[in-house]
């Protein structure tokens, strides 16, 4: 059995090619991405764009399995057309290529995007209502991944991953911009501090793939992933600033006056160091998602929350998180 990575040299990509060097031992691990991420020789590299048709000349199997992590995803940050361009083609081309070698199992990594900006709790049966161009490229990348599935239902398997904000060593998102604008005191909770944050650990999210496309259940299954209850804003910042050491008041300031204060910043270029009055949108409105399923799946989890945010400071020398 050997491991097709798309998207390999991204952030979770690299994390999953170090899982499996380690822990399957034999395995040939091919990363396809536009960029070569150095892997130590723990991965092999083909440089493919999945928006084309993708043609390799090297042995694949039918019980070879596919991850697809390949993607646009950072929002906002690129003109609408990349993400149907990148999420919607790469879909198809990469179902294609299963298709070609009978490929029977696919994991795909979508996103909460499809669910929608809204307070409510959201479950897997929950109605998807996309209102950016990234979360509605993913639903329909989701439904080209399930008709590969569907034409046959009896042998294929399918798994399609719902992350929250997935945090870890080279993440450069989410998390790592709250860590830096609490050090340098530049974090303040906008209106409200019950704000909720899902979230996962890197490291965790992949071990959960790995357990969870290795189960022998033909279907299709989805799953969100996230820690259960997923954490206020609060309850993040302050196990952060336990976690590294930090000594901080945070204040809670007007949403009104965060929103004109991010606009004037971003206009004199604040956008580049991640001050973008959309992000501060999205700070102020919940990603309420239930994790209930993931956590009832008979997957054991191997880091709390505050655990991994350990795990992520020791892989910075316990100097920052990066």
């Amino acid at each position: 059995m050997n491991y097709f990575i798309f998207g390999g040299s991204g952030f979770i990509g690299t994390h999953l090619i170090n899982y499996l060097k380690e822990n399957k031992a034999g395995s040939k691990i091919y990363n396809l991405d536009i960029i070569e991420n150095t892997h130590n020789g723990k991965s092999i590299f083909i440089n493919c764009d999945v928006k084309s048709e993708i043609n390799l000349n090297i042995p694949v199997s039918e019980n070879d399995i596919i991850f697809n992590f390949a993607a646009i995803h950072v929002t906002p940050g690129h003109p609408d057309y990349d993400y149907f361009e990148t999420n919607i083609k790469g879909a198809e081309n990469i179902t294609a290529f299963a298709e070609k070698f009978n490929v029977k199992k696919i994991l795909f990594t979508s996103s909460i995007a499809p669910y929608g900006a809204s307070e409510e709790m959201k479950m897997e049966t929950t109605t998807p209502m996309p209102n950016t161009p990234y979360g509605i490229s993913k639903l329909v990348a989701e439904k080209t991944h399930m008709i590969w599935q569907a034409k046959k239902n009896q042998q294929r398997q399918l798994t399609i991953l719902r992350p929250g904000v997935v945090f870890g060593k080279g993440e450069n998102g989410n998390f790592t911009r709250l860590y830096w604008s609490i050090k340098r005191h530049r974090f303040f909770y906008p209106g409200r501090k019950d704000t909720i944050k899902a979230s996962i650990y890197v490291k965790e999210l992949v071990r959960f793939m790995v357990f969870r496309i290795e189960n022998k259940n033909i279907d299709i299954e989805i799953f969100n992933c996230t820690y259960e209850p997923a954490f206020t804003i609060e309850e993040i910042s302050n196990s952060m600033m336990e976690i590294t050491g930090m000594q901080r008041k945070i204040y809670k300031i007007p949403a009104g006056i965060l929103k004109i204060a991010a606009g004037i910043i971003g206009a004199f270029g604040g956008k580049s160091i991640g001050i973008h009055p959309d992000r501060v949108k999205k700070l102020m409105i919940s990603t309420n998602v239930s994790g209930k399923k993931m956590k009832t799946s008979g997957y054991n989890f191997h880091y709390t929350f505050d655990q991994a945010l350990d795990d992520w400071f020791k892989d910075n020398n316990k100097e920052y998180l990066s």
